[in-house]
């Protein structure tokens, strides 16, 4: 079904643009993407978010919402014809809310300490503490999951979304310094729901390669180091 009246305002290698992205094609909704330019704000953009001016921005009926969880929220109450989004019981979608927020506070965090951690002794502890984080989630996986392929059961939900929006990134990571974040060992749940995840089609369209990625992430962490990028 087209939706001329949806736009999103993103850029390809925001997670958190990629969080609206998937949610609008779980529900099978057509919508315009419109690119931001990272190096500058649009119009379109300051005028729809004012108060952080910031992407993702979703513009429906021209009216735009803003944060990418309160978006995807948004679209699962907006498109019910298609699958939920957010569990049905209110302690499962209570928990759902508690682990996104987890992700955000603490595991989006963990990735970027590595990216600008400084010297061998510094990067060691910053790759430990995002470990740490990632088994606590693996947990939640275990609980959430209930022995199902995803944290919220036969599909793709809301904690997915919130989690697997950064998936690319850890990818750069690993690669980018020689590690292995995601690990057999430690936590084989989130091994294989990351494939499961990754192919997705829904996810599949809108993930961002690996070495792409990392030709973008070269310059953005040279910015956040003050350092010139090759």
């Amino acid at each position: 079904m087209a939706e001329s009246n949806v736009k999103l305002l993103g850029a390809w290698p925001s997670p958190f643009v990629l969080r609206a992205r998937i949610a609008l094609n779980l529900k099978h909704v057509s919508y315009e993407f419109l690119e931001e330019n990272l190096g500058s704000k649009s119009e379109l953009l300051l005028k729809s978010n004012p108060v952080h001016k910031k992407i993702p921005v979703l513009i429906h009926n021209d009216k735009p919402i803003c944060e990418s969880l309160v978006i995807v929220e948004y679209i699962d109450e907006v498109w019910t014809s298609g699958p939920s989004i957010l569990p049905s019981d209110p302690y499962d979608r209570a928990t759902a809310r508690f682990w996104a927020a987890y992700v955000d506070e603490k595991w989006f965090p963990s990735m970027k300490g590595i990216a600008i951690a400084d010297g061998e002794e510094a990067k060691k502890a910053a790759v430990d503490q995002a470990i740490e984080v990632l088994v606590q989630i693996e947990e939640a996986f275990g609980n959430c999951s209930k022995g199902k392929p995803f944290f919220s059961g036969d599909q793709i939900g809301y904690l997915d979304i919130a989690f697997g929006c950064l998936l690319a990134w850890l990818r750069v990571s690993e690669k980018m310094n020689g590690i292995k974040l995601l690990d057999q060992a430690k936590t084989p749940g989130l091994v294989k729901w990351a494939e499961r995840f990754s192919e997705d089609p829904a996810v599949k369209g809108v993930l961002p390669e690996t070495d792409k990625l990392v030709e973008f992430a070269k310059i953005l962490f040279a910015k956040m180091r003050g350092t010139p990028s090759e």
